[in-house]
């Protein structure tokens, strides 16, 4: 590649940060032009090409990567004394066609409306209102967990293999196409991660590949929270990149879907959002409505908190850090706080409705 092209791609990603700075105040104009327009074609195309391969060609995909900068590295490294200049500009130039494919084939997504102007739904909400829908949550949860013929202080394991999971987790959002048509989902490329124990010490329960189409969960990950997390990829996959409204498609899509105990665990992890917001919140609150939750429910959110003390790492908290700033770069101010303001969703799409 000859010097002023690779000049012209490492100054392309200047221009490129300040295009899509000017992008963010034109959110209607994404979600016209990109997020219903373009990205579809580009969501459905690549679940087409790899969403049919067993396993994760995403995963093949990082390793081939850093195979591929290892030995360029080792390659160039002499370069580092004697053309520093070219040096560094090679490897801006490979993150400016990076990040152009990762913007034009995923990454605009972020710099869509919020999904509660989409939903026509309210996006404040008062400690009076969190609640009300925290004691509604409580009530269906223990209900539906009862419905499944468990006592209350029996914790529930889903049933199903992982892979009868995933392909129950397309009927949810079949249901939920029928009341928002935007979240229609199809073809279905949902995989087990062959990175999870790896994901598991970093803190996360899965992945969206934006190069591949592919949603990845985490194996490891406890049966209660599994259909969540395949549905919260899932969302990604159409075109919802921002984790509070992944979140909050997933909660929907798992509790529009005929199954019982796709529905529970649905209902169990809006409430543990809730719960911890209100913990926040106003802990004399959360104190006095913690016990009406059935044992069995608090046994699943216990065994979920010791699964990941277990695995906890210094370098968790690393990876976590790059992830905040990653949000934070990417339009969600509140980087990995953004995981928890699905309960504003939550509290104002139940307001008028019934669980």
């Amino acid at each position: 590649m000859q010097k002023r092209t690779r000049l012209l791609l490492a100054a392309s990603l200047v221009v490129q940060i300040i295009a899509l700075r000017i992008l963010r105040n034109f959110p209607d104009f994404i979600e016209r032009y990109y997020s219903q327009g373009v990205y579809p074609y580009i969501s459905k195309l690549l679940r087409y090409i790899f969403g049919w391969i067993p396993f994760s060609v995403g995963d093949i995909f990082y390793i081939v990567l850093v195979f591929l900068a290892i030995r360029w590295l080792v390659k160039n490294f002499r370069r580092l004394t004697k053309e520093p200049v070219w040096f560094f500009v090679d490897i801006v130039a490979t993150l400016s066609i990076a990040y152009a494919v990762f913007n034009l084939v995923w990454g605009l997504n972020y710099l869509r409306p919020a999904l509660h102007k989409t939903l026509a739904l309210n996006h404040d909400y008062t400690t009076e209102e969190l609640i009300e829908t925290t004691q509604k949550l409580i009530t269906k949860s223990n209900e539906v967990h009862r419905s499944l013929g468990f006592n209350d202080s029996t914790k529930i394991d889903l049933p199903y293999s992982q892979k009868e999971i995933f392909d129950k987790s397309i009927h949810g959002y079949q249901n939920l196409e029928k009341e928002y048509p935007n979240l229609s989902y199809s073809p279905t490329s949902i995989k087990k991660s062959g990175w999870s124990l790896g994901l598991t010490y970093m803190g996360y329960s899965g992945y969206y590949n934006p190069f591949t189409g592919e949603a990845q969960v985490n194996r490891l990950i406890k049966s209660y929270k599994f259909p969540v997390v395949a549905c919260h990829e899932q969302a990604h996959q159409i075109g919802y990149a921002a984790e509070n409204e992944a979140n909050f498609i997933a909660t929907l899509a798992t509790l529009h879907n005929e199954d019982p105990y796709i529905q529970y665990t649905g209902y169990i992890i809006a409430l543990r959002y809730c719960l911890n917001e209100l913990a926040r919140r106003d802990m004399a609150a959360y104190e006095e409505i913690l016990p009406t939750v059935n044992f069995g429910i608090l046994e699943s959110y216990r065994e979920m908190r010791e699964f990941w003390l277990s695995y906890k790492n210094p370098f968790e908290n690393l990876s976590k850090i790059f992830w905040d700033q990653f949000l934070k770069a990417n339009n969600q101010s509140k980087g990995i706080e953004s995981y928890s303001y699905m309960v504003a969703l939550v509290v104002n799409y139940f307001e008028d409705k019934p669980l």
